[in-house]
């Protein structure tokens, strides 16, 4: 009984003493740098500026809908789960399906985020585990089967320019502050339980915060998409409060195959009046489990 607690000790100093990840190897295989998040988590985002997709005469910018990003997490030493979603044409689903599949990344999900959008994208989701720079080669290959610009991405300027959006009024109904990013204005609302998959804590950072994104229309107003990450028990109640606000659901649905709570990600969208849009928000995130 004593070995095996000396061994389960050592093993934990190890762990321990290991040092932290620089992710060089991700970064190279992809080709591109990416950000680490709270969590450990390392996040690599591909923007599909290649695309011009519209809606409601709305001309989407990649920051509001349109960008693929992939996040990677060591479980332990030498061993990463990694996670994302890949916004493709539909030419380039089945393509880039095969690629990971071949390669042992599985899907966890394949559907629309809005309605009526033109060119129609969709939305691939994935799931692999193994070797970080292996997985991130595989993910690199797969884009490369797609018009999804490749290379290194321009450092983004000091200070963000200026936005035309009532920016401190949307942080005040929101409860949060939002950043500027890519010609629109996010939040990211935690929810406040421990979302886990095969074992393993999958934290905000990872795609399981509430993205609440804005991008100026003129005049006060905004174009709104997102998804919100519900309980069973909130998606019905969160539609009655999304309609009653004028705000459209335009997809319900799965992101992962076995993750702890059940999750469902509901996606919307509106042009309106950017801080009425940003009330029938708050009182949907009234109703829901918030990290405070």
């Amino acid at each position: 009984m004593r070995r095996v607690l000396v061994i389960v000790s050592s093993f934990f100093l190890l762990v321990a003493a290991a040092p932290k990840r620089d992710w060089k190897d991700v970064e190279q295989a992809l080709g591109r740098a990416g950000t680490l998040l709270p969590g450990d988590v390392y996040k690599v985002s591909f923007p599909r500026s290649d695309l011009t997709v519209t809606l409601d005469g709305v001309t989407i910018k990649p920051a509001l809908a349109l960008g693929s990003w992939t996040a990677f997490k060591e479980i332990v030493v030498g061993h990463v789960m990694a996670m994302g979603d890949l916004v493709l044409l539909e030419s380039e689903v089945t393509p880039v399906m095969d690629a990971l599949q071949k390669a042992g990344i599985e899907q966890s999900a394949l559907h629309n985020h809005l309605i009526g959008e033109s060119p129609h994208v969709m939305y691939m989701h994935f799931d692999g585990h193994g070797d970080a720079a292996t997985l991130a080669r595989t993910l690199h290959d797969a884009l490369a089967l797609t018009k999804t610009p490749m290379g290194a991405m321009p450092p983004p300027p000091p200070t963000p320019p200026a936005i035309d959006l009532p920016t401190a009024d949307l942080d005040r109904i929101i409860g949060a502050a939002g950043k500027i990013a890519g010609g629109t204005y996010q939040f990211a609302v935690p929810r406040a339980e421990k979302i886990m998959e095969h074992g393993t804590e999958v934290p905000p950072s990872m795609g399981m915060a509430i993205p609440l994104n804005f991008q100026p229309a003129g005049n006060g107003r905004a174009a709104i998409t997102g998804d919100f990450v519900l309980l069973a028990s909130e998606v019905n109640p969160v539609i009655r409060i999304l309609r009653r606000g004028g705000i459209a659901v335009t997809a319900v649905h799965s992101h992962m195959l076995e993750e702890t709570p059940r999750l469902f990600f509901m996606h919307f969208w509106a042009v309106d009046d950017a801080t009425k849009l940003a009330t029938t928000l708050r009182a949907a995130l009234d109703t829901l489990n918030l990290k405070r």
